[in-house]
């Protein structure tokens, strides 16, 4: 039955005491506590060079009778938007922005949003109101198809901005692949001919079962498109979060030491502002020069490596910096183990997994990837929009992490 109304990682280590760090997940993965062992040696995670280059450079149902330029020619404000994932990080920005802009926009939502299911239909309303709010379940595509039917209404576009809540193994199936190919299917019943999907620019190198899930439905789009004329995509793939590099401000404020891994530049990103990305995701609705294209994008400025990240910080706080590095070996090891653990007992599958994630995060940059060399480059990444992380943790030391929870997103 349809109810309709108008209106983003923390590792934690005995050795370190209280002391956290926080990882991007670009709008994806995982939740649960983990408890890790004092290691010593390491075990790295490989990947064929071959895999890298097809993947790296990915580029390019019943069905309603449309013209795919049509809806381009319009006034926002006759133009209707599907948007799935509404509720999320970068969902909810997402419909704020095509409100702005004059779009019509139906937003899909579940009775109890938010972490652990702690956002009421009150309060979704409310967050994104402007939007009409259908409450649904997109994971089950007969139920998500009567509801999107019972709206009378037809759609231009759909715009997918779900993600796995906790990077496990089943539920990145189920979210980032299934859920997000029901969307696909439901919305080209009723007319969409343009499907903007909100991925992440570590695809490129899938290790993880959830890069894996989204690549998957990366594919499917394309042949999609390849297939039908009528039908175009706009595939936007994101660095690092500002939120996910904010977990160790409050820290670094009571005076503990950054923490990183390695020598502090395993790892560099272009962080970008919600609202920036929710700009560019919106961006790709009407764009003819983004149709049919995999867009990976970052923040303003420069990359930068953890240990500028934690520098950017002493410097507005005007302290002396202070680092506290910790050897990548200690993750390697520890999902050794749990890979071995998992063979006697399946349960701890997702457990495995989310070591797997910490380590992918703590090692690799989010950039573009090179799929000759294997390295990640700055200066091929684009990038867009005003907001700085400098601006960021100027905020958060002014009003704290508000709005900026992990929540699920956070492992170990």
């Amino acid at each position: 039955m349809s109810l309709c109304y108008s209106s983003s990682t923390f590792i934690t280590h005995p050795s370190l005491k209280h002391q956290t760090l926080s990882f991007n997940f670009s709008s994806h993965p995982p939740s649960h506590f983990i408890n890790l062992f004092k290691v010593k040696s390491n075990r790295p995670i490989k990947y064929t060079k071959q895999k890298l280059k097809l993947y790296a450079s990915l580029s390019q149902s019943e069905q309603i009778e449309t013209t795919p330029t049509t809806f381009r020619i319009k006034n926002p404000k006759d133009v209707n938007v599907l948007v799935v994932g509404s509720t999320g990080y970068i969902g909810k920005f997402v419909v704020k922005e095509l409100i702005q802009r004059g779009f019509n926009v139906t937003a899909i939502a579940r009775e109890k949003s938010g972490i652990k299911g702690s956002i009421d239909k009150e309060t979704t309303l409310n967050e994104l109101r402007g939007a009409n709010v259908c409450f649904s379940d997109v994971t089950n595509l007969d139920v998500f198809d009567e509801d999107l039917k019972n709206l009378g209404v037809g759609f231009d576009v759909v715009v997918s901005c779900l993600a796995s809540r906790n990077g496990g193994v089943k539920d990145s199936w189920k979210i980032d692949y299934e859920a997000t190919k029901n969307s696909l299917l439901a919305g080209r019943k009723l007319g969409a001919s343009h499907f903007v999907l909100l991925s992440a620019i570590c695809v490129q190198k899938p290790l993880l079962e959830f890069q894996r899930a989204k690549l998957k439905l990366e594919d499917e789009l394309v042949k999609e498109a390849e297939k039908d004329d009528r039908f175009s995509y706009s595939i936007v793939r994101p660095t690092a979060f500002f939120k996910s590099l904010g977990g160790q401000v409050d820290l670094v404020k009571d005076g503990k030491p950054y923490v990183m891994f390695g020598d502090g530049k395993l790892c560099a990103c272009k962080p970008i502002s919600e609202q920036d990305l929710a700009s560019f995701i919106v961006d790709c609705v009407m764009s003819e020069d983004k149709i049919n294209k995999i867009l990976p994008i970052g923040g303003p400025g420069k990359a930068l490596t953890p240990l500028e990240q934690g520098e950017i910080l002493f410097k507005l706080l005007r302290k002396e910096p202070k680092f506290l590095k910790v050897p990548i070996g200690i993750m390697d090891f520890a999902i050794g183990v749990l890979d071995n653990l998992v063979k006697v007992f399946p349960s701890l599958e997702d457990a495995a997994e989310f070591g797997k994630i910490g380590r992918y995060y703590a090692a690799e940059s989010m950039l573009i990837l090179d799929p000759d060399t294997g390295e990640y480059s700055d200066e091929k990444t684009p990038s867009y929009g005003n907001d700085t992380l400098e601006d960021f943790f100027a905020r958060v030391l002014r009003e704290g992490m508000a709005g900026q929870e992990l929540g699920e997103q956070t492992i170990f």
